[in-house]
């Protein structure tokens, strides 16, 4: 539908055209269970008279259409998604009666009835071009205004939007109105209504520009899983930490934070209504690392007040430029402001790889993406906006210096405060702030794409010290621009069994090669780390000495960020086929034992699985499963009891256990024979258990549904479908994969059951699916909506199915098939995942 499809070049056309006054928007919640009445009014002037221009709504039942009092034939101005409007006058008024449906796969407005019991929750998510799904819009960031929302909903109900919310008027017959105040100049995409049966928790913040009312919303049924004073503390943080880096006063007269059931995503920035997961909400014991990346989704949500909401982008080419901006924030208010003091080196080794990965592969594309229309929007938002895109910010806080950081965003935020921006206009105020020119820097770190390598070259001396020593850069031949870095280099020894660092110096790198003169006469190190501190967004190797060393002892490195550089480094070196991947699994067991940092506890065990099952040499797979789910196992019963470790430990255990006698001990583990001190095996972990029984075969649907009667919430339904969809049988994967593609099937269900379908050792039953998989992407995307289609796009396709025949087959379809460009890029992707396992096989037989 072309119409859906807005291009930049038809925003910029009606943006020059028109400024939009006024949204009134009167949503009707009491019609029905699968649609709601959407009236709006909207007032805009026009530079024009006489000029044409449309406006956007998408999937209604339109009743009624006047413009400037004149009714307009609906059949005639009302197609694909767009509404024609001719003869604007100097001053229009336009009002759209419609009635529009509900969403279940988490856009627009998506309702939710909790099987616990059986209250409705609803809640909006409107990015990128959603809010024309709820009421009518000129869809398009630049085009900001202020809104009213009058909400009728049940009076039962609580309704929260994005302006504070007002006394109910009772219409009667069990229906009230809510009538909110018009809230501040913004975009469509940031506004927002959620209404249901809420749980709602109140409070206040009281700060440097005064008082912040808060609220925190969660459903009923989770109302005794919110820890509503941890939450209080983290906002209450981050405010007066925003408040004092920015130097501007919170924008909005209050903020919420709703928890709220089938998102699609982490959260929302909507203005003063943030909506979150409710899976943040655990109903079950859950790691630090989990805990640490809730808060960082707390603090990155706050941020987007000021970058995003109060400033925002002109058009979605400078959408990295939001989320960099406010993904580099969080994990700068979470170092500083909370109890994760050590946050950067959680973004290390988690965040930070994703957008390496994303990087390498053949879809990457510039930071500041040339996003033609909204269609390129969806297919780059991805972790080279987020991940890549917070660790370039981060080096260039390292090249201008923090201050000189601060001083320019808080200036950007005074001349620009309730506009909209391009990227220059920050960079402007940058090289204002720190008098470095900054055109060059953002046309090499910006505008290029892929990730350089730094390895350190040098000579001995016969005392062993550094004759000579330089930084040799290089970088892809597809992507090959050499850029410049912001360097540390740390030099570590063993003092007593521990490895301590002796130097450190920082430099700056340019160029194909650089050399480092200071380190001439330096005794050469048991551990030379390039990118010590972490400033550079770079893959770094490590010379024959340094790997030697953290091959042997890298638990031994005391600082927990220059462990999670070695990490990285070693598990670069894996999935560039330079280190065996049975070495990267010995060097994961031996060590991640006394791993302290949360999220190197949770996400290295995991990229050693996948190097257990997809980068290991076929001939020597088996014994490598033995001793990964051997050395798991010990790893589990030698963690501290009630520790993350353990608890980390028995997960990756569960998913690793092949053996008949590991299967036999995690049945135990269910029925309560085998019990571990400290690990208490509660609802979710009873899930994990079932689940990988299912994937053995020694459970079928009649277990999943004896589980499924003791938990009857939607989190049991959802669980219940990924351990079905797990059997090795033909029947499960058949009857998972029509579900998946079944658009009725709700998009948290779909998205658990893609997640758990295609298991490794089950190439017999997962084979017929590389071909019904190509067959889907053609249509998938039509079919279900752009969110839960990627996820059976990026998530769906059998990559243990990994063979040279099978490249062979991908390149076949790469070069003549009928799919959308957006499902295209995931078919690349599975075929270079696969092309980059078959090295790894082949580096792995020696």
């Amino acid at each position: 539908m072309p119409g859906t499809n807005l291009t930049r070049d038809e925003a910029a056309t009606r943006a020059a055209l028109l400024d939009v006054t006024s949204y009134t928007v009167d949503l009707d919640l009491t019609t029905g269970d699968t649609t709601f009445g959407s009236t709006t009014t909207l007032a805009f002037t026009s530079r024009e008279v006489g000029a044409a221009t449309f406006a956007d709504l998408d999937g209604a039942e339109v009743r009624e259409i006047t413009l400037n009092g004149r009714s307009l034939d609906v059949a005639e101005v009302y197609a694909d998604s767009r509404i024609a409007l001719d003869d604007l006058q100097a001053d229009n008024v336009l009002v759209v009666s419609a009635d529009c449906p509900y969403s279940n796969t988490g856009e627009g407005l998506h309702r939710f009835v909790d099987p616990a019991d059986d209250r409705v929750y609803l809640y909006s998510q409107f990015e990128v071009p959603d809010a024309r799904r709820v009421f009518t819009t000129f869809e398009q960031p630049d085009l900001k205004s202020v809104f009213t929302f009058n909400v009728t909903a049940p009076s039962h109900w609580r309704v929260v939007s994005t302006s504070p919310t007002p006394t109910p008027t009772d219409l009667g017959d069990g229906r009230s109105v809510w009538n909110f105040p018009v809230t501040e100049r913004m975009s469509t995409y940031i506004t927002a209504v959620v209404a249901g049966e809420y749980h709602e928790v109140l409070d206040t913040y009281e700060g440097k520009y005064g008082t912040i009312p808060l609220g925190h919303y969660c459903r009923q049924s989770l109302a005794e899983h919110m820890d509503t004073d941890v939450l209080v503390e983290l906002t209450k943080q981050s405010f007066e930490f925003f408040e004092e880096k920015f130097d501007y006063p919170y924008p909005f007269h209050k903020y919420d934070q709703l928890y709220v059931p089938e998102y699609n995503m982490g959260a929302m920035e909507n203005a003063a209504c943030v909506t979150l997961r409710d899976e943040y909400l655990p109903r079950s014991r859950q790691s630090r690392s989990f805990f640490e990346f809730r808060a960082s989704v707390i603090t990155h949500e706050m941020a987007h007040m000021w970058f995003g909401d109060l400033v925002t982008m002109r058009w979605w080419d400078d959408l990295w430029l939001n989320e960099s901006f406010a993904e580099w924030a969080c994990y700068w208010c979470e170092a500083e402001a909370t109890e994760y003091t050590e946050a950067w080196t959680g973004f290390a080794n988690a965040r930070k790889q994703t957008g390496y990965r994303a990087d390498q592969l053949p879809s990457t594309h510039p930071i500041a993406a040339d996003n033609v229309d909204l269609r390129a929007v969806e297919v780059n938002f991805d972790m080279i906006t987020y991940a890549k895109g917070a660790s370039v910010l981060k080096q260039l806080v390292a090249w201008v210096g923090l201050d000189a950081f601060v001083t320019g965003i808080r200036q950007y935020f005074k001349d620009h405060a309730f506009g909209n921006t391009e990227f220059s206009d920050l960079l402007s105020a940058l090289e204002k702030s720190s008098g470095r020119e900054l055109d060059s820097w953002a046309q090499e770190w910006l505008q290029t794409a892929g990730v350089n390598t730094l390895a350190p070259v040098f000579e001995l001396d016969d005392d062993g010290n550094y004759a000579s020593f330089s930084i040799a850069q290089t970088a892809h031949p597809d992507w090959p621009t050499l850029r410049r870095h912001r360097l540390g280099i740390g030099l570590y020894d063993d003092v007593d069994g521990r490895l301590v660092r002796r130097e450190y110096l920082e430099v700056d790198v340019e160029g194909a090669a650089t050399d480092v003169s200071e380190l001439v006469g330096t005794s050469q190190p048991a551990l030379l780390l390039l990118n010590d501190e972490d400033h550079a967004y770079a893959k770094i190797r490590l010379d024959e000495r340094s790997l030697a060393t953290v091959i042997a002892a890298l638990s031994s490195v005391e600082d927990s960020l220059a462990r999670a550089l070695v990490w990285g480094a070693a598990w670069d070196m894996t999935r560039d086929a330079e280190m065996a991947a049975t070495d990267w699994v010995r060097l994961v067991l031996a060590n991640i034992g006394s791993e302290t940092d949360s999220w190197g506890v949770t996400r290295i065990p995991a990229m050693a699985a996948t190097a257990v099952h997809r980068f290991s040499h076929p001939d020597g797979r088996d014994a490598l499963k033995a001793e990964w789910e051997q050395g798991m196992r010990q790893l589990m019963l030698d963690a501290e009891p009630g520790s993350d470790q353990q608890l980390t430990f028995a997960r990756t255990f569960f998913g690793a256990a092949r053996s008949d006698g590991a299967l036999d001990e995690l049945a135990a583990m269910l029925d309560g024979s085998f019990v571990l001190e400290g690990l208490a095996v509660d609802q979710d972990l009873r899930w994990a258990l079932i689940t990988a029984l299912a994937r053995a075969g020694r459970f079928g649907d009649a277990e999943v549904d004896a589980e499924l009667a003791r938990d009857k919430t939607i989190e049991g339904k959802e669980k219940a479908a990924a351990a079905r969809v797990a059997q090795p049988t033909a029947e499960a994967k058949a009857a998972g994969w029509s579900a998946i593609l079944d658009p009725a099937t709700p998009n948290e269900t779909s998205s658990q059951m893609v997640l758990s379908i295609f298991r490794s050792d089950q190439d017999e039953v997962v084979a017929p699916y590389v071909e019904k998989y190509l067959d889907a992407a053609e249509t998938v995307i039509d079919a279900l909506g752009f969110h839960k289609a990627v996820i059976v796009l990026e998530y769906g396709f059998p990559l243990s199915l990994g063979s040279p025949e099978l490249v062979a087959r991908l390149d076949e379809w790469l070069a003549d098939n009928n799919a959308p460009k957006g499902a295209v890029r995931f078919v690349g992707e599975a075929r270079d995942d696969i092309a980059r396992a078959l090295a790894a096989q082949e580096r792995d037989a020696g």
